[in-house]
């Protein structure tokens, strides 16, 4: 709150630089890092902490001090240099194609580390700190993937009781819960390690997590994803729009968007869809197939207990023959599916 003041009364030192770039993906030739600057100390997030102190977390991750004009460099050792600068919101993106060939500084698994250094604000002349290092990672998946997987994390593989009235138990478990306490959904990281296993067993298929929920969440389910032992892959979210947020929509919801830059990405590989029958993923599941059906190996959707929602997406699935697609009331049942189909041992 102090820091508050002092920013509305024109203070505009900055105190500790926090550079947060979010797990992404690219290509052999084709870079792609998103991330923030923040004016704030690593968010603390411990097993034991107490309700008061995951409180305060949570205002943490939505009081944010964005550091806009922030300078970075960007480094892939012995590879690529570049620089960028942050925007009004403290966001960077380095979006790029490159003649280097970035596999080969991947790991066995096609995680590339690209290291942050903050260079100061554009304009000032302030001394840069050694200690001003930040380390990302992006996916450049392996020849040897035999699929991908675009998943949905809220209701799909973490409770978060979306469609609840006024979306009351949604707020409870986001805000107010701790990413320790969260329990995924019974099978869920088991099934998912499965498929990133897929049918050869050798760690190679991507799995990339999708969400509504905004960036300011990203450590909460970082947090929880690995704590979990879910398949290590990009995190996609979104920006947090406010009430006084004058600046144009997007065209397409982001689920949408996402995917359709994974599939353009990788046009090579083809995918399977996991989501829940709670809000419009079986709409814009299906959607995407009949876009890309030849791309869309298959769609699991978990049912939530919602007897509107479930007859409305009963009618779709009833009425698509494109891919195939299941409503599924367990992990079990879906990896019954997918290894009936080949998809893994």
């Amino acid at each position: 709150m102090v820091k508050r003041i002092k920013r509305i009364l024109g203070n505009k030192k900055i105190d500790n630089v926090l550079v947060t770039p979010y797990r992404s993906y690219g290509t052999a030739h084709h870079l792609y890092v998103l991330g923030r600057a923040l004016d704030d100390e690593p968010l603390k997030i411990v097993e034991d902490q107490s309700f008061f102190y995951t409180l305060r977390n949570t205002f943490r991750q939505f009081n944010t001090f964005e550091i806009k004009g922030a300078v970075l460099d960007l480094e892939i050792p012995g590879l690529l240099n570049l620089t960028g600068r942050t925007n009004e919101e403290g966001y960077f993106l380095f979006d790029k194609t490159v003649p280097e060939d970035l596999s080969v500084n991947a790991d066995e698994e096609g995680w590339v580390k690209a290291h942050l250094y903050y260079r100061g604000v554009e304009g000032s002349n302030g001394p840069v700190l050694e200690e001003d290092h930040f380390q990302g990672e992006l996916l450049i998946p392996e020849k040897e993937a035999e699929y991908g997987v675009i998943s949905d994390i809220d209701d799909t593989i973490l409770k978060t009781d979306v469609t609840s009235f006024l979306k009351l138990r949604l707020l409870k478990n986001s805000l107010l819960t701790n990413a320790y306490q969260r329990i995924p959904l019974k099978g869920a990281p088991e099934l998912y390690q499965q498929l990133h296993l897929g049918k050869n067993g050798k760690n190679k298929n991507p799995i990339f997590y999708l969400s509504n929920s905004p960036w300011n969440l990203y450590q909460y389910l970082k947090l929880f994803l690995d704590f979990n032992k879910f398949p290590k892959g990009p995190i996609l979210l979104r920006n947090f729009r406010t009430p006084f947020d004058r600046s144009l929509k997007p065209e397409k919801p982001h689920k949408q968007k996402e995917i359709i830059n994974i599939l353009k990405t990788y046009p090579d590989l083809k995918f399977i869809l996991i989501g829940d029958s709670g809000e419009h993923d079986a709409s814009i599941y299906t959607d995407m197939a009949a876009q890309y059906p030849d791309r869309i190996l298959a769609i699991y959707l978990r049912s939530v207990k919602h007897k509107r929602q479930m007859r409305r997406i009963q009618s779709i699935v009833d009425n698509f023959k494109t891919t195939p697609i299941l409503m599924v009331d367990s992990s079990v049942e879906a990896e019954e599916h997918a290894r009936e189909s080949g998809f893994i041992k």
